[in-house]
Order: structure tokens, then C-alpha cells, then sequence
């Protein structure tokens, strides 16, 4: 499943190319797809509508959306470069991509993908394909202005931002094993598999530890750590272990710097003793049986 810096390289590469384009119309597919919207619900309310920004909430990606320009009087936004000057939006298309989605920028020649579930014309000529050959991924339309709807929001923490103090509050009181809790989205948004194991190897802490064992120090060298390894990840587009690309087909190269992740059996790249793999909480789990305590 893509996780936080996936996730953030897909809706950096989308806002570049799709940012103030204008939505002509939308297509569904009719094979089963989890649509938290009926997709005609969501074909009529994304037709005309302006992609005003492109950007990740958690594991999802957010189209703020501005209403259909010949209704409003209002012309499509430049893209000045300043992506922190967003007009209020209307409306809310969300992309969650499951466990093998991907969100493809293509001209209308280039071949269509087999599952593509949903495909976005655009007055540039461009077209937004939604691609998942698991059909695991979620597309969701919200009606901001007319029907009053939410604004989409994470329901945990942002990793990248949190401070010190509610880093440490997060875990605190909790027995979970500290990879079980770093999963949990609902303390932390975005933070997957691949990351967590990574994460509990540069700070040093094995992954079966209890949360509320952790002592100060030890949560705030994981939260430094996890940060740098989502910012360094995100550096280097993602980590492409299965099936993922970015909005232009490309792979990451973060795989290629994986400590634990994946590399059962191999020797650890600090001191040479050899990676162990465990279940914990459903999930294979990597990690150092030297350099983590």
C-alpha cells in the first residue's frame, strides 16, 4: 500500500500538472470499486469544475475544487508557483489508493491501463486516470458550499509536523507494541509498513516494545527519526517495492536505501548481524536484533 511519501510524491506530480485546469467531465467504471460516493454523484459534481490545488491529507489525496467557472463568473487560477494561495474552495474530490491505486497524468492517445476505474478529461487536453487493479482504493466526492458538507481531514496527527510533546502524548498510556501503534491512523495519519519498520531501526528501538515502556528520550529520537525518514523518502520519490509509480509512471528509489524493510536474512548495513523478520499485528515486521534494544 503507498504510504505517506508515495502519497505525497503522487500529489506533488498531479498539482504540477493539473493545478487550475478545468474538469470537461468524468468517467466510471461499472466493474465493483469501492466509490464512497455513487459515481454519478461524483461525474456531475466534478463536471466544470477548476482544480484549484492538489495535495495529501494523511494517506489520501485532496482535489480542492472551485465551482464550474461559467456559473460563477470566475476564470481558472494561474499557477503563479505559490501553491499556498488557494482560493476557498467549493468542493472536495478525495483519492485514497488502496493497496495497488495509482493516479496517472496521460495525454488521450497514450493506452489505457487495464482497471482504470475512473478517467478525468481536462480543458488542456490532459487526462487524470485513476488506476487499481485490486480495487481496494476510494474515491470521494464532497459538496462543500451547496450541500454544506465537511472538509476533508485526517484522523490522525500529521508525522512531518507533530511536536515533541504530542508525539510523546500519542503513546503514552498505551500497551500496544510501538509498530502496532505506529500503524494506528488514527493517532498517526500516513505512516505504513515500510516507513515504521525503517523508522524503529534509525531510533534504534526494537518493534515489539511496549508504548508506554518508551521513555522520553526514546519517543523523541523516533519522532526525529521518523520525520527524517519521510522527508528523505519523499526526497527520493517513494519507495517502488510492488507496483507503484508517480503521476508520470516513474518509480522511487528510496527501496534502494531500505535498512530492514524487506531484507530478511541480509546482513544489518550498521553492524553486519542478520536482519530478522517477525509478525506483529498482522504485518511482517523487519528489524536489527543488535542495533535495536
Amino acid at each position: 500500500m503507498p504510504e505517506l511519501p508515495e502519497v505525497e510524491t503522487i500529489a506533488r506530480g498531479v498539482n504540477r500538472c493539473v493545478r487550475g485546469d478545468c474538469i470537461v467531465q468524468a468517467w466510471f467504471g461499472k466493474r465493483p470499486q469501492t466509490f464512497k460516493t455513487p459515481p454519478s454523484r461524483q461525474a456531475k459534481g466534478l463536471a466544470g469544475c477548476t482544480i484549484l490545488a492538489v495535495h495529501r491529507t494523511g494517506k489520501h489525496i485532496v482535489f480542492e475544487l472551485g465551482a464550474e467557472a461559467s456559473a460563477t463568473g470566475a476564470t481558472a487560477p494561474r499557477d503563479d508557483g505559490n501553491e499556498n494561495q488557494v482560493t476557498a474552495p467549493d468542493a472536495q474530490w478525495i483519492v485514497h489508493l488502496g493497496m495497488t491505486g495509482r493516479l496517472l497524468v496521460a495525454t488521450p492517445d497514450a493506452p489505457v491501463a487495464p482497471h482504470t476505474h475512473a478517467r478525468l478529461d481536462l480543458a488542456s487536453g490532459n487526462e487524470l486516470r485513476f488506476v487499481d487493479p485490486r480495487r481496494f482504493g476510494r474515491l470521494e466526492f464532497r459538496n462543500l458550499r451547496s450541500r454544506g458538507e465537511a472538509a476533508f481531514e485526517a484522523p490522525g496527527a500529521e508525522p512531518l509536523t507533530i511536536g515533541a510533546r504530542a508525539f510523546a502524548e500519542l503513546f503514552r498510556q498505551r500497551r500496544l507494541p510501538i509498530k502496532a501503534a505506529l500503524l494506528n491512523q488514527s493517532l498517526l495519519a500516513g505512516v505504513g509498513n515500510i516507513y515504521a519498520d525503517e523508522s524503529l531501526f534509525q531510533a534504534g528501538i526494537r518493534p515489539r516494545r511496549r508504548s508506554n515502556r518508551l521513555n522520553a528520550a526514546e519517543l523523541e529520537r523516533l519522532r526525529l527519526a521518523l520525520c527524517q525518514i519521510l522527508t528523505h523518502a519523499i526526497r527520493l520519490g517513494g519507495s517502488s517495492v510492488s507496483d507503484y509509480v508517480d503521476a508520470e509512471g516513474e518509480r522511487g528509489f528510496f527501496q534502494l536505501e531500505h535498512c530492514v524493510y524487506q531484507r530478511t536474512g541480509e546482513p544489518c548495513r550498521r553492524c553486519q548481524t542478520p536482519i530478522r523478520r517477525i509478525e506483529l499485528a498482522g504485518r511482517g515486521t523487519h528489524y536489527c536484533p543488535t542495533c535495536q534494544r
